[in-house]
């Protein structure tokens, strides 16, 4: 059996059927995963990049973008990296107003154990629940006392 990674592109195609001939090709594929005759697989670096893409250039919105995140990552036949830590951070990314990258870091962090983020972009971290956001000088203050 063959094991494919796939591409951000590859999913574009599919997931915004802006070119119908190459969305119908990948749609094939995706149907011989799904049948058990490929497996295939993709990482977090492509879902932020379908993320972003979807956002910037296809200007959808973040539900219209989290529906089509959640429907890849239960497409069969496709292993996804951290697909239980990108299904957390698509609610967050729909639900709390943030980057998605952000999300996904907020996920990570609590996977870790961790709390506390060094950031100069605290307007997003202060929106999510059980991360206190810093920025660098905060840092070196509470470590100079």
């Amino acid at each position: 059996m063959d094991e494919l990674f796939v591409d951000a592109n590859v999913f574009l195609r599919f997931l915004t059927n802006d070119l119908p001939e190459k969305a119908r090709e990948v749609e094939r594929m995706l149907q011989r995963a799904g049948a058990g005759k490929l497996k295939l697989y993709t990482s977090v670096l492509v879902v932020a990049e379908i993320v972003w893409v979807l956002e910037s250039y296809y200007e959808l919105t973040r539900e219209a973008i989290g529906e089509k995140i959640l429907a890849m990552l239960n497409t069969p036949g496709l292993m996804v990296e951290d697909d239980a830590l990108i299904v957390q951070c698509t609610a967050l990314y729909m639900d709390k107003n943030v980057d998605f990258i952000d999300a996904y870091n907020a996920v990570w962090m609590a996977a870790q154990g961790l709390t506390q983020a060094v950031t100069f972009d605290t307007k997003h971290f202060d929106r999510l629940q059980g991360i206190k956001a810093l920025r660098p000088a905060q840092v070196v203050e509470r470590q100079a006392e």
